[in-house]
């Protein structure tokens, strides 16, 4: 299959740049009155869609498909979604600093495309973990090996099974203001003092969602009067993707002629995280600034301005400053001549802004509160009983998708009532309007942007590594040499080496026009170079299936006994290429470009390769990227992770740096990926479940500066990534079974998509377009996907 998606032009996703100014800029802004006294002043991160004049980077068009709920499930009830009302398992203990956690397991169909997997849910006073693991018919998964799994090994008490934990994190549902400004007003008290709208606004309101009449209403209220029209007589709202959103709109608050400060409209829409102010008035600039509103709550304004001569709304944000960075990113310039365009873009945008805001400091602490407050509640509730209940007694130690014969009867009884305990409790919630009733959150109510197309239906050989060459595919297959398969279908894989040349690791470098492979294992590995064009031109003219005896000339010899290699990604006027021989590291380039290919003639590159230098480390690196300095002048670095480590070398000295100490008892070391934010090194670093970013920054012109920055931040993905590619604005991470799509930027999980049996083989980004090359060994045929 070949699946396709779009990524964002306007985030300038060039090879691996990427730049936070399409999020906006930090000002301090100051509202004053007609006199000029101070109000207030603040500081609001504010994003116009504007771009940095002086940069290069044009920026393409907005396109419909850059617009993603970010987080679709972090912020919304897991339990809820996944495990109430099914039979699932629910273990409380303590941890090593004595605090209670709680851990809920479910087995279950992911995405409900049959492929089982186990879903678990760990409550902590610090946050909630969840993951997704791989389900194994033969092997059972103990209790203790997800915990694991979620880096917990040490427990005060072990974890014991109890029957339902009353516990859920965050909302399906959103409450938004919405404040209506009349040109010129510079004041809240004036804003709230409309007692009406406007025809423009009405537009707008139509645009938001349906007008509902609260009295009698059964759905999210969102903190509105349903009984005694205390709040108003009617409100808005919608439902968007599986999300029910009630609007706070001002003008229809109740108005009060003797109250200037209209205290029921602010006791609403000032408690709202996000509120929407819609602006009346065709200039495209605005007096608007957020220290205009008395709100120590409200953290994002979402500003609206209709045009009524060309039938566009125009979009202005405004975050405080303490709020992460969430997308989707303005356009620009940020004008939306498509309404419903508009409305996606903006129902987006306010969802992403008030998850967003849940992870500040003020909210991440009173959350911390109130769920160390639960858990330790529930646990003293639960813990006496734990005996008692025939429900609860089984084993601890393995999570059962079925229990032992003995106790068949038993454990039927516990399901049933497991299940119809829970089923209550989901439809009392339902039924009480805190659970969305139209989508439920099950899944996505408008298409997604990944197609998918197959690339190759038919191959019986499990791929050892792969790339692409033009719009076809060379791989290196472990009993069958290697082959060069074309994506038309129509031509049989082409056998391009023979079985007596085993390739482990390989590049394709076509503007270079070179391969270069790592055969062999052991002390006879070596790294081998050829010409792409010589290959192209035997494989047409003699159809020469190359063997071991026919590379002796694309040796490099100095690799002899190399395990792992690695290039640097943005081949410049030099390739640089490190060997990694066991605790030795070496250095090779490959000499200018215009005093090589033309000038030597010779079929074989291996003349124009030059060894630099040597560098010995304590431990044989397991992953290893190279990485631009700012001039190339003796700035270069390479990263290495080994042991519970990554560490950070300098090319030119040899000196090491300790760049991340991993704190876990196991370590699976996935990648190190070197990227460029605004022309400054960065590196994602891969392991387990976690992808740390840290900004690498030069110091006294060879010495990397390795501190804790701003822009440094770590997410854990739902399953263990085998691979990792990024592909600008996305991240995107390849399971067993899925691969799980992130925005660079934040982390923020954007798409998953279900693919059984999923091995990523090759990929390849170049110019902003992302091509990538899936085996599913499973069902034998490669997937394509390419991203833009």
């Amino acid at each position: 299959e070949k699946h396709r998606y779009s990524a964002s032009e306007d985030l300038g996703c060039r090879r691996g740049d990427f730049s936070r100014k399409h999020y906006g800029s930090v000002e301090l802004l100051i509202s004053s009155d007609a006199d000029g006294a101070i109000h207030r002043a603040g500081r609001f991160r504010v994003e116009n869609g504007s771009l940095d004049e002086t940069s290069e980077y044009t920026p393409g068009t907005w396109r419909r498909t850059d617009v993603h709920l970010e987080n679709p499930e972090y912020h919304t009830r897991w339990y809820f979604k996944y495990f109430l009302g099914k039979v699932h398992q629910n273990y409380v203990g303590t941890d090593a600093e004595k605090s209670p956690f709680f851990l809920s397991v479910v087995l279950s169909d992911q995405n409900n495309q049959r492929v089982p997997q186990y879903r678990a849910i760990l409550w902590r006073r610090t946050g909630t973990l969840k993951i997704s693991l791989p389900y194994s018919p033969t092997k059972t998964l103990s209790v203790k090996s997800i915990l694991s799994a979620m880096n917990m090994d040490r427990f005060e008490k072990g974890p014991r099974e109890i029957l339902n934990p009353d516990i859920q994190k965050g909302s399906v549902n959103f409450k938004f203001g919405v404040l209506f400004a009349k040109d010129g007003q510079l004041t809240d008290d004036e804003m709230f003092s409309n007692e009406t709208g406007s025809e423009s606004f009405d537009k707008f309101l139509k645009l938001l969602g349906d007008t509902i009449t609260l009295q009698g209403w059964a759905g999210y209220r969102g903190g509105l009067d349903t009984k005694n029209d205390t709040t108003g007589i009617q409100s808005i709202y919608t439902v968007y993707q599986g999300h029910e959103l009630m609007f706070h709109v001002s003008t229809m608050l109740p108005y009060s002629k003797d109250n200037k400060q209209q205290v029921e409209r602010k006791r609403h829409i000032g408690n709202d995280i996000v509120t929407i102010v819609f602006q009346e008035g065709d200039d495209a600039s605005s007096s608007f600034k957020p220290s205009m509103i008395r709100s120590h709550f409200t953290h994002i304004f979402a500003l609206v301005k209709y045009n009524s001569q060309n039938d566009s709304y125009r979009l202005k944000i405004f975050s405080e400053e303490s709020v992460p960075l969430f997308g989707p990113p303005l356009p620009s310039p940020p004008v939306f001549t498509d309404h419903h365009e508009f409305r996606d873009f903006l129902l987006v945008k306010l969802i992403n802004g008030e998850k967003a805001t849940l992870e500040t400091p003020t909210f991440a602490q009173k959350r911390q509160r109130t769920l160390d407050m639960l858990i330790r509640s529930l646990c003293q509730d639960l813990t006496p009983d734990l005996h008692k209940n025939m429900l609860n007694r089984r084993s601890f130690s393995d999570v059962l998708p079925e229990s032992p014969k003995s106790a068949r009867k038993k454990e039927e009884a516990r399901q049933a009532e497991f299940v119809r305990i829970g089923q209550a409790l989901k439809l009392k919630t339902i039924v009480r309007g805190d659970a969305p009733t139209s989508l439920v959150t099950t899944g996505l109510c408008r298409k997604e942007p990944w197609e998918s197309q197959s690339f190759c239906s038919t191959f019986p050989y499990e791929i050892v590594c792969s790339d692409s060459w033009g719009q076809s595919l060379l791989v290196a297959i472990d009993t069958a040499g290697v082959m060069l398969l074309d994506d038309t279908q129509t031509l049989a894989p082409v056998q391009v080496f023979d079985k007596t040349i085993t390739v482990k690791q390989m590049h394709i470098l076509e503007p270079q026009d070179l391969l270069i492979t790592r055969a062999d294992k052991g002390k006879d590995a070596r790294l081998y170079v050829f010409r792409l064009s010589v290959i192209k031109k035997d494989l047409e003219e003699r159809q020469l299936v190359r063997g071991k005896c026919d590379c002796r000339e694309n040796k490099l010899e100095k690799t002899k006994g190399c395990h792992l290699y690695s290039i640097n990604t943005h081949h410049g006027s030099e390739l640089r290429i490190v060997a990694a021989i066991r605790t030795k590291l070496l250095l090779i380039t490959r000499k200018h470009p215009r005093f090589s290919a033309v000038a030597t003639g010779a079929d074989s590159p291996v003349e124009e390769f030059q060894y630099i230098r040597e560098i010995c480390l304590c431990d044989p690196p397991v992953v290893m990227a190279l990485v631009d300095g700012p001039t190339g002048e003796n700035d270069n670095m390479i990263c290495v992770a080994y042991k519970h480590q990554f560490d950070l070398i300098n090319e030119s000295t040899g000196d090491a740096y300790r760049l991340h100490h991993v704190d876990a008892n196991r370590v699976n070391f996935v990648a190190a990926i070197d990227v460029y934010e605004d022309g400054e090194a960065g590196l994602l670093l891969c392991y387990n479940y976690i992808c740390y970013y840290k900004k690498v920054c030069p110091f006294n012109g060879s010495t990397p500066m390795i501190q804790s920055n701003t822009s440094d931040f770590h997410f854990s993905w739902n399953q263990m990534p085998n691979a990792i590619v990024c592909a600008f604005p996305y991240i995107l991470a390849f399971t067993t079974d899925s691969i799980e799509i992130r925005l660079v930027v934040n982390g923020n999980l954007v798409y998953t998509a279900v693919v059984p049996e999923l091995q990523l083989a090759a990929s390849r980004v170049n110019n902003g377009w992302m091509d990538g090359w899936n085996l599913e060994t499973e069902h034998h045929w490669c997937e394509r996907f390419s991203a833009r």
